[in-house]
């Protein structure tokens, strides 16, 4: 309205010296790059629909056929696309997933990926017991040792859900590393151990994931899925965090979604400021350059 002037505050601006600080939480990568990138397998297959119904004996076939497309097809379509990328990739597999098809875990150790465990019948930790949990990753680590023999692996909880009781039990069995949780967009400690953060925005099955019966929302267009994830990449170079995509073969192996996660993947591939790394190798890494920053304990709380 002309003729009326705002009031000025008579509280006197901030010296710049008594304003606070942020925190800088810059995260230095080898040799100068900006941020590092890896890309990692959920190698689930149907073991997520056997553990949901384990107390019931389901009459149906759709889910754990959609599930099946996993081992018997897109997991050899997405070793294919990582050997044309030259890529080397982290996959998390249930112990079940290698006694059921040996052939694929022994082709993804033949390509030189990195294998991690993934639970025994991809439990969730926070519906087991301490000793249960244990039974797990026992039982996960000896059924892939028996297909690719005896050798360290990091893990990541199915359902990325974790629980004090299995960071304990992680240490006790030696594990390297947890790859669960989200606490920053760089690796940090919990627990001791050093953690390689996930985050939803970048798993595909928050995009594609639909098992019929009318329930949830119809799978986005791949197109709309890779900008999302390129938006995201731009996001953490700025920042210079952790890009780690994680995909399921069941879901991603598909034509279309590939096909599109390829032209993804290229084009990072060929970004200069970009370090490529496998999770045990960024774990690796954290462990040695970052040995006392970083650290956290359960809950937030800071040591």
């Amino acid at each position: 309205m002309a003729g009326v002037r705002l009031a000025r505050s008579n509280r006197p601006s901030p010296k710049p010296e008594s304003r606070p600080k942020m925190m800088n939480a810059t995260y230095a990568w080898p040799d100068g790059k900006r941020c590092v990138a890896a890309f990692s397998i959920d190698f689930d297959g149907e073991t997520p629909y056997l553990w949901r119904s384990r107390h019931t004996q389901p009459n149906t076939l759709g889910e754990l056929e959609q599930r099946a497309f996993g081992p018997r097809q897109g997991i050899y379509r997405i070793l294919e696309m990582l050997s044309r990328l030259d890529i080397r990739s982290s996959f998390f597999i249930p112990g079940v997933i290698a006694e059921k098809y040996p052939a694929a875990v022994e082709a993804i150790a033949k390509e030189g990926h990195e294998i991690g465990l993934h639970g025994y019948l991809h439990e969730r930790v926070d519906e087991l017991s301490k000793e249960q949990v244990e039974e797990s990753i026992i039982r996960g680590k000896q059924a892939l040792e028996k297909v690719i023999g005896p050798r360290t692996m990091g893990f990541r909880s199915p359902s990325w859900e974790m629980t004090a009781d299995t960071f304990e039990l992680l240490q006790r069995h030696g594990i390297p590393y947890d790859s669960s949780m989200m606490g920053y967009d760089h690796p940090y400690w919990i627990e001791g151990l050093p953690e390689v953060p996930v985050q939803w925005l970048l798993d595909d099955a928050i995009f594609y994931r639909y098992t019929g019966g009318g329930a949830g929302n119809p799978p986005l267009n791949p197109n709309t899925v890779i900008d999302t994830w390129q938006q995201e990449f731009e996001g953490i170079k700025r920042y210079g965090g952790l890009f780690l995509l994680t995909v399921h073969c069941w879901i991603s192996g598909r034509g279309s979604r590939i096909i599109a996660l390829e032209r993804l993947l290229s084009q990072l591939k060929n970004d200069p400021d970009v370090w490529w790394a496998t999770c045990g190798e960024v774990a690796e890494y954290h462990a040695k350059q970052y040995a006392g920053q970083f650290r956290e304990t359960l809950g937030g709380r800071t040591p």
